[in-house]
């Protein structure tokens, strides 16, 4: 049997409690307040109630709508372990065990008629422009979830039959795809990249049980994709080929899958595959996201949430916040085998921005789709993202803190935090940030071990930081600026140290170009480019966070600028109704513009208007 995580550096598991305050704190308390204890609270609740007997037998509609119980039980569950909650804590247990007695002798745990279940075979049929089976199906969909939400709630209620329920759903997989030889990719969309998510539960189920099965699972899903010539994904991947043109391009369940393989690379110690996860997320990295950190795309093309090609810029495109939950997963697990800063850099990024920029300011809801240029629009109580804003959230306590093999502590996101760690040396050891970042680059981090003892504190140094210092005892240590890495403090740490950091944050400003250019052979066989479409833009960040403005001169949704090489930009104090420092944008020809943090710019009511790239004039 191959050991079960056996390239970790970084491990989360040794985390017992992680506080958040600030910004982030302040968006998971009210997540858990206003959503998680609200949005499901028993078998009753709408979302639960699809896996009632008599729903179950009639439903012969092909959508996602199960998902949410298995979102739900990720983060809930994850909630009520971290904040001590023994409401939330019971409601997760009694909706488990609800899903647990709903489960049929076989293992089957969805919402859909017997005559409609992925252990049935799809009809001959074409397939949808989105490479769909004639018959619509997300049953392999809706039980990854459910996978992911039964194991941990067993981890966080130490219920071994909630463990037992996710095992019986993997081995009613395994029957239907070893024994039956039903393809995987016959079972979703977007040429089967819907059902191929199941190569992560797979793989966790492996990781919680060592079972071998859970494995040859994960691995038979990964030969199907291979097989697949509309997927094949980890060859074209390392033939360069742009995540946009990986199936049809869709964000969200590139991301996922994305995120089953490298753990599967983690598990088998497959270089291949371990490459691969590594430049698909380069591509996206590169090309893909939005200033705020999302993957984003929906531009001339008929779907909102696949991503454009690489050279097309447009600030109108998509954020689906499912998209941004699955490309923090993915960093956190690239995060968790490598220990390498720009996977932290990337998790800060995303959720200080487009994150929190798609939750409502009650917590209570989402948006759907966020927009760099657009209006926030809360979203329904059935749509995916609903629930996938909470799930994300409850990813970055995990993050924040991590323990290498070494007995090294990494801080890999900045805020107010407390945690408690275990360390194999110092004992139990509470690590405490105070701090007002983001808005600001000092942050004290009280570290208390247990009993004296030496290792390694190491400080991320963010890309954007001009400059970066480390003050402990007598001793100030430097980090090379504009380049994401950590700062190591090796020494013997004793109750009550404190490290003063000093982050040097100025705004600074970024262009983009949206450029077409022709190209073709003339005649005579010499080259002929034209370029027939041309448009700059500028944003504005100030350390990890994006700026944008309300309507420009309180009614228009857009606004050209002759901008300056060097503009004169102030920061000043947060307006009456807001928490982050303001951005004063004078120009000199009009009245300054007014700028917020992207989460906060419009006040974040439903409805209102950001703007963060701005036309630039022509030459």
């Amino acid at each position: 049997m191959i050991p079960v995580n056996p390239s970790d550096r970084f491990a989360h598991s040794s985390l017992t409690r992680v506080a958040l305050a600030g910004v982030l704190g302040d968006a998971l308390r009210l997540s858990r307040q206003h959503h998680l204890a609200t949005f499901i609270e028993s078998e009753a609740s709408p979302a639960i109630a699809l896996f009632r007997a008599e729903q179950v037998c009639g439903n012969q509609e092909g959508d996602w709508y199960g998902e949410h119980a298995g979102k739900w039980l990720v983060a809930a569950a994850r909630a009520a372990a971290q904040a001590s909650d023994s409401v939330l804590a019971a409601s997760v247990r009694r909706v488990a065990d609800f899903l647990v007695q709903r489960q049929d002798a076989d293992g089957y745990l969805g919402t859909y008629a017997s005559n409609r279940r992925f252990m049935c075979r799809q009809g001959p049929a074409p397939l949808t422009w989105d490479g769909a089976p004639a018959q619509r199906t997300w049953d392999i969909w809706v039980h990854s979830y459910l996978i992911l939400g039964l194991l941990e709630a067993s981890r966080a209620l130490a219920e071994p039959r909630y463990l037992q329920a996710a095992r019986r759903i993997g081995d009613l997989c395994s029957r239907t795809f070893h024994d039956q030889k039903i393809p995987v990719t016959s079972l979703g969309n977007h040429h089967g990249l819907s059902a191929t998510v199941l190569i992560d539960p797979a793989m966790e189920l492996y990781f919680a049980t060592g079972e071998p099965r859970y494995l040859a699972l994960a691995r038979l899903i990964l030969a199907e994709i291979e097989a697949t010539p509309a997927l094949n994904l980890v060859e074209q991947i390392l033939s360069d080929v742009d995540a946009a043109n990986l199936a049809t391009g869709k964000a969200y369940q590139l991301c996922w899958n994305l995120v089953g393989i490298a753990k599967l690379g983690r598990a088998t110690s497959d270089e291949r595959l371990a490459r691969a996860v590594r430049s698909a997320w380069q591509n996206i990295r590169d090309h893909h996201l939005t200033l705020g950190g999302g993957p984003w795309g929906g531009v001339a093309h008929r779907s909102r949430e696949v991503f454009n090609p690489r050279p097309v810029f447009d600030p109108h495109g998509y954020v689906e916040t499912c998209s941004t939950l699955a490309w923090i997963q993915l960093n956190r697990e690239l995060l968790l085998q490598t220990g390498e800063a720009q996977f932290a850099e990337e998790i800060e990024k995303s959720a200080y921005n487009d994150l929190l920029g798609a939750q409502a300011p009650g917590g209570d809801n989402w948006c759907y789709y966020s927009f760099p240029n657009g209006r926030r629009i809360f979203t329904t109580y059935w749509r995916c993202c609903k629930s996938s804003g909470p799930m994300a959230l409850e990813e970055l306590p995990l993050a924040t803190y991590s323990l290498a093999p070494d007995g090294g502590i990494a801080v890999n996101l900045y805020g107010p935090a407390d945690a408690s760690l275990v360390h194999p040396v110092a004992g139990s050891v509470r690590v405490r940030q105070e701090t007002q970042y983001p808005f600001a680059g000092s942050v004290r981090i009280h570290v208390s071990p247990e009993r004296p003892a030496k290792f390694a504190l190491r400080l991320r140094t963010p890309s954007w930081a001009e400059s970066f210092t480390a003050t402990v005892g007598d001793a100030t240590h430097r980090a090379t600026p504009h380049a994401a890495g950590y700062l190591e403090l090796d020494r013997v740490w004793s109750p009550g140290d404190i490290v003063a950091v000093e982050m040097e944050m100025r705004p600074r400003v970024h262009r983009r170009t949206n450029r077409n250019v022709q190209e073709s052979r003339a005649p005579d066989g010499s080259p002929v480019a034209q370029e027939v479409l041309r448009f700059e833009y500028a944003a504005i960040t100030h350390g990890p966070l994006v700026y944008a403005s309300a309507l420009i001169d309180g009614f228009k949704t857009d606004e050209t600028l002759r901008l300056p090489e060097e503009p004169r930009i102030e920061t000043l104090p947060p307006p009456a109704d807001a928490i982050g420092p303001a951005l004063r944008l004078d120009l000199g020809y009009r009245e300054p513009l007014m700028l917020q943090p992207y989460f906060e710019a419009g006040g974040r009511r439903d409805r209102t208007w950001r703007l963060t790239w701005f036309s630039l004039a022509p030459d």
